[in-house]
């Protein structure tokens, strides 16, 4: 609660609540969540009729070769529940990036509507932090040129400040900081926070992750995949 009364109060004006979960969030926030098989499976119509969710990213995919055991399940669930979906690879580094591409893209099937493929970012497998952004590079230009969308870029503020900082400024940012501040970046602006791993929400059996988008509902639009869509404009999607 204490949390969600500083974003309210750093973000935007309060105008008026609702609740999601055992959250009690301001409306002008858009709060999502991001799940794998970790959470094991979820009771989606306890989920919904107890939470009001703007987004919810699922891990298709990590490395080469693996596909989260659940994300086909969930995948499907969401779309037939009408619940804004996004998917996200977990990126190996000591991998092609990209042949990783083309397996978290045959593995997922993008339609009308859901959130640009997200590349999380957070581990350099023991390499230099330049192969490490090369072949991420490799990873993000390969899946941009395939679906024609810019993709989402996901890693911890520690992260972030050692290694990428200063790269990767034309790609949507969605940084993780476990802590009751706002993430504060050198050289971009982020435009999702998850803020913190420990959430309990109706429906999921285990802790999962809470995240909040910085901006309107149309902004988080401008987010989304469409056929022969044009690129989003991060300018348009600056907060108020």
């Amino acid at each position: 609660m204490r949390l969600f009364a500083l974003v309210a109060l750093l973000l935007c004006p309060i105008r008026g609540k609702h609740d999601v979960g055992v959250l009690d969030v301001p409306s002008a926030l858009l709060l999502g969540i991001d799940i794998s098989h970790h959470q094991r499976r979820i009771d989606w119509q306890r989920l919904v009729e107890n939470s009001e969710l703007h987004f919810v990213f699922v891990k298709a995919t990590e490395g080469g070769d693996f596909v989260d055991t659940l994300f086909a399940e969930n995948w499907a669930i969401l779309r037939q529940m009408g619940i804004r979906r996004g998917a996200y690879h977990y990126f190996r580094p000591n991998r092609d990036g990209v042949l990783q591409a083309q397996h978290f893209l045959k593995a997922t099937h993008f339609e009308p509507g859901d959130l640009a493929p997200v590349l999380d970012l957070e581990t350099t497998d023991g390499l230099h932090p330049d192969i490490v952004r090369r072949e991420a590079l490799e990873w993000l230009d390969y899946v941009e040129r395939t679906l024609h969308i810019r993709p989402i870029v996901y890693t911890n503020l520690n992260f972030y400040e050692r290694h990428l900082a200063g790269y990767f400024e034309d790609y949507p940012l969605w940084i993780a900081r476990y802590a009751e501040g706002l993430p504060q970046l050198r050289t971009h602006r982020w435009h999702f926070w998850q803020f913190t791993e420990k959430g309990r929400l109706p429906g999921i059996p285990r802790p999962v992750d809470l995240n909040v988008f910085r901006g309107t509902p149309s902004m988080l639009e401008r987010l989304c995949w469409y056929p022969k869509g044009e690129k989003p404009s991060l300018a348009s999607l600056k907060a108020p």
